[in-house]
């Protein structure tokens, strides 16, 4: 028996599964609920489902928010968080948490990935500051000979 294109899904790639993870951190900066209660939301109300690796960086965020964002609070030159552009802010928040926490990644995807992605959604200058934070990052967890 046949199974039709409809039914069959094509596995996400780490790119894709970022973007994902990235939609879903964005979502939460405007909710209360927990990364498990927005995971339910995507798949009940979108039909969406979610890769193994988005729900790690939504969970990891979560879970690490306080140290992720002291991390991006040091590395920020002239800038308060609070400043941050809500899209710049979470895609900071991924990639250092792939840079601290997912030993499989190497820093500088993690970068070049955030960089795409704040490019994508914002502007050129966005993925420029995204860039010079990350580079920041890197340097000072003794990373940067990875990117």
């Amino acid at each position: 028996m046949a199974q039709s294109e409809n039914n069959v899904k094509k596995p996400l790639g780490r790119r894709e599964e970022r973007q994902q993870a990235f939609d879903l951190v964005f979502e939460r900066l405007f909710r209360d609920d927990s990364a498990e209660e927005v995971f339910e939301d995507a798949v009940n109300a979108r039909g969406e489902e979610i890769s193994g690796y988005a729900r790690t960086i939504v969970k990891g965020v979560e879970e690490h928010i306080d140290e992720i964002d002291k991390v991006i609070e040091e590395n920020l030159k002239g800038w308060k968080k609070n400043r941050i552009s809500k899209i710049s802010l979470t895609i900071l928040r991924i990639a250092v948490f792939e840079m601290l926490y997912v030993k499989d990644v190497p820093v500088s995807v993690s970068i070049n990935e955030a960089v795409e992605l704040a490019k994508n959604y914002a502007t050129e200058t966005d993925g420029s500051f995204v860039n010079g934070v990350l580079g920041s990052v890197a340097k000072k967890t003794g990373k940067s000979g990875e990117s």
